[in-house]
């Protein structure tokens, strides 16, 4: 589990003169790991394509509708389409939940099976749902589970924060590549130095 409260971290990250200045000139990032893979999905389908706004009215309606606020797997597939539609969900959205539901109640998201899979066989494992691709996983992975060393190189806000930081003029595949060369030096912290980066664009 990833903890920010020693000293190994600023060893490794502070190194990095540019990701110094940001981890300098921002608030200090802490994360604690969540049980609730289930419902960490659930959510990252809700807010797929979304504002934050929108995403956070849509999954408060879509949890309204379960006891407890709490949709249990066996619910979910039993509510109507009509119903599920209601609170805002679009088809497709729907049909990625029904699939993340029927993968929890196959037994597929037990936490400590998961816990026990190293990052690349779980986002393999998490990637097996359609509706759930490699970012959605490296985010639970990064948010649900607070693996640390985690560099989600597709994540658009990384790409640019690190072209901003970096003064990097690349596109596609080329700046991937530079991206990934930089992050070598982040491991194996790499999580949290994203963490910083996407924290830098709010601070510009």
């Amino acid at each position: 589990m990833e903890d920010f409260s020693g000293s190994d971290w600023q060893k490794i990250l502070l190194q990095d003169e540019v990701l110094a200045n940001h981890i300098r000139n921002s608030p200090a990032i802490e994360q604690e790991p969540h049980k609730d893979i289930y419902l960490s999905l659930l959510s990252s389908i809700i807010s797929q394509q979304l504002s934050t706004k929108v995403a956070r009215v849509i999954k408060s309606r879509f949890l309204a509708l379960f006891p407890d606020n709490y949709p249990e797997p066996s619910l979910v597939q039993a509510q109507p389409d009509e119903v599920l539609r209601s609170v805002g969900l679009s088809f497709q959205k729907l049909g990625y939940i029904r699939n993340v539901a029927a993968f929890a109640e196959g037994g597929n998201l037990n936490y400590a099976v998961i816990v026990a899979m190293e990052d690349e066989d779980l986002i393999k494992h998490l990637t097996q749902i359609k509706g759930v691709g490699r970012w959605t996983a490296e985010m639970i992975l990064m948010f649900t589970l607070a693996r640390p060393d985690v560099f989600p190189v597709d994540d658009l806000g990384i790409q640019n924060a690190m072209k901003r930081s970096y003064g990097l003029t690349l596109t596609g595949k080329p700046l991937q590549a530079e991206m990934i060369r930089i992050a070598e030096a982040w491991r194996p912290y790499r999580t949290l130095a994203s963490r910083y980066l996407w924290q830098s664009l709010d601070n510009n």
